[in-house]
């Protein structure tokens, strides 16, 4: 029937659709506005640091201050400037108002602002950028193994077992360690294994498509 193809590419395009979403949303950097609707100021709504923790940052990931130009700046310090709002040695100073910093690298970074006297009513954050996981399987630890009987004794038996060889397969007293499930990082984003899912989804979708036409 000639309205087959049509109602099949009807399917085949909302579905492609979605798989090209999840494929490019996997590689999305995020751009953080800090102190919200307040923007960089001595006294926010939500303590910045109280956003920092609740907040998940990734390499490439940006934040943007926002401030009165010639009024305030944003600085980057170490820990030991951050700590005593130390405004003399900056790593890197924004100044112009609309200020964004992309982390670079995973580790913590310390912002400041460069008015001391705001810096010590506590406009200050540090934000901890998440390090890169890639996710390679671990190999199970190798089990010992079992003495063999031939040539030697059998094994002294333990009270209370039922026979003195060991049983094929895993028991009760094996203490051999079993291998730990991989960590999710719980990043509200895809991971590097969904975006191959997608590429693998896109192409075999296309072969679909061709052979339907």
């Amino acid at each position: 029937m000639a309205s087959e193809p049509h109602r099949l590419l009807g399917l085949f395009l909302p579905t492609m659709t979605l798989t090209l979403l999840l494929f490019f949303s996997s590689s999305q950097a995020f751009k953080f506005n800090v102190g919200g609707k307040d923007g960089w100021v001595v006294k926010p709504s939500e303590d910045y640091n109280h956003w920092a923790e609740r907040t998940r940052f990734q390499v490439n990931d940006t934040l943007y201050f926002k401030y009165k130009k010639g009024s305030d700046s944003v600085l980057v310090v170490n820990k030991t400037d951050y700590d005593s709002c130390n405004t003399k040695n900056p790593m890197k100073k924004m100044d112009d108002g609309d200020s964004n910093f992309t982390f670079d690298k995973s580790g913590p970074f310390f912002f400041i602002s460069g008015n001391s006297g705001n810096c010590k009513k506590g406009q200050k954050l540090i934000v901890v950028v998440l390090a890169v996981r890639h996710n390679t399987p671990s190999s199970p630890p190798t089990a010992a193994p079992a003495p063999s009987p031939a040539g030697g004794s059998p094994p002294a038996v333990p009270p209370g077992s039922l026979s003195p060889w060991p049983s094929e397969g895993p028991t009760a007293s094996d203490n051999s360690p079993a291998p730990s499930p991989s960590k999710s990082s719980g990043y509200p984003r895809f991971g590097g294994s969904v975006s191959m899912g997608c590429r693998a989804g896109v192409m075999l979708l296309l072969v679909c498509f061709v052979g339907l036409v």
